[in-house]
């Protein structure tokens, strides 16, 4: 196949003319999309994908790029190898070049966190053939991720309290218990009754596999007391925050929920996670050491939660006694 030398992020035979994405074939101009995703699905539903090509090699790594991985990981590699099976649609392995991946970032560039899923799965793809000698090279080598500005979205006392009175009663308690323990949502929608220990609720995080006992607090039994009293099943659920017939809520209704807890409130650019922020960030304005609570093994991965840019009151040294009196 003689290499593009416009549109390199676009599949073959894929141009963009006029404002909208046309497939080019024999002569015969089809119009596909104005965006470029509805347009890549288009492109997917015409034209077969070899059976050698990239999205081939995609999936056979796949189960074991996912294996082992958290719920939410696992979804979002099989959501981001879809997207790189379109954009790759009719590349071989072989054919794939460094600058047909930038054109695929810069494609992607309004939406930096998904360009950069599809660079890292490209590139467990790859070094998983080449492990296997099911390919030569791997051009992903030499591609850098796209900068991504970290969130600083701090939730004030206020807008919790707004979006928490918006709340039904099951995701108040969500809400309380991502405060209260400065955990991931996913890790307590996942807290069974027999996690609940005499020292405390006993934690395995699922992203990262560390475990810990986030320790009661008056506030914490309180919450956890609701949650079993709201229960909407019997008391023998094994999960704390279930559905009625027993099972955990999913993660993505929850984060429904909430964003129409938060529009109802008149709250905007609010996410669930930013509830983990505002703990460790509250947990640090209280002396408590924020990396300890969030579970994190790197003290920089937890300045990205804290997030109070207000100015700190320090204190400057007394005299020493070397000073002449």
């Amino acid at each position: 196949m003689r290499p593009r030398k416009t549109d390199r992020h676009l599949p073959a035979c894929v141009y963009h003319r006029h404002g909208a994405y046309w497939y080019v074939k024999r002569g015969k101009w089809t119009r596909l999309h104005a965006e470029l995703g509805p347009a890549l699905h288009e492109y997917a539903r015409l034209v077969a994908q070899p059976t050698e090509g990239v999205p081939a090699l995609i999936q056979k790594a796949l189960p074991s790029l996912i294996e082992g991985k958290a719920d939410v990981t696992r979804s979002q590699y099989i959501r981001t190898a879809r997207e790189l099976a379109l954009v790759f649609a009719e590349y071989r392995p072989e054919q794939v070049r460094h600058g047909d991946i930038v054109q695929m970032l810069d494609a992607y560039s309004a939406t930096p966190g998904l360009a950069n899923r599809m660079l890292t799965v490209l590139r467990l793809a790859y070094r998983w053939g080449l492990d296997r000698e099911l390919v030569a090279s791997d051009p992903t080598i030499t591609v850098k991720r796209l900068r991504q500005q970290s969130r600083d979205r701090l939730l004030s006392a206020g807008e919790f309290t707004a979006i928490y009175n918006q709340a039904p009663g099951w995701l108040q308690c969500v809400m309380d218990l991502c405060y209260f323990t400065g955990q991931r949502i996913g890790d307590v929608l996942k807290i069974q009754r027999s996690d609940l220990l005499d020292r405390g609720i006993n934690f395995v995080q699922q992203k990262t596999g560390k475990r810990l006992i986030v320790g009661w607090t008056e506030e914490l039994r309180a919450v956890v007391e609701r949650c079993k009293r709201d229960d909407p099943g019997a008391a023998s659920l094994t999960y704390l925050i279930a559905t009625r017939n027993g099972t955990p809520r999913a993660h993505k209704n929850v984060w429904k929920a909430f964003k129409v807890a938060a529009r109802s409130a008149g709250i905007e650019n609010a996410t669930l996670h930013d509830i983990r922020a505002m703990s460790g960030t509250e947990a640090d304005q209280q002396g408590i050491d924020p990396q300890l609570l969030l579970g994190h093994s790197d003290r920089r991965t937890t300045a990205i939660y804290l997030r109070d840019r207000s100015a700190k009151v320090v204190a400057g040294p007394k005299r020493a006694n070397k000073f002449h009196k």
